[in-house]
């Protein structure tokens, strides 16, 4: 039993996946907080260009 318990402590093999789930979710979570935090300047903007274009039409 002390033996198997030593191989389970030493066994790194599941450490890399955590690492780039962990490294992928902060991605993902700057992504987020950039979307954010430029959704609504970028929302005027989409939405002044639609006014023109709509005035222009007529």
């Amino acid at each position: 039993m002390k033996d198997l318990t030593t191989r389970f402590f030493r066994d790194e093999s599941g450490a890399t996946a955590i690492e780039y789930g962990l490294i992928i979710s902060l991605i993902f979570l700057a992504i987020v907080t950039a979307l954010t935090a430029f959704g609504n300047h970028s929302s005027g903007v989409f939405n002044t260009a639609m006014n023109a274009i709509r005035a222009a039409m007529g």
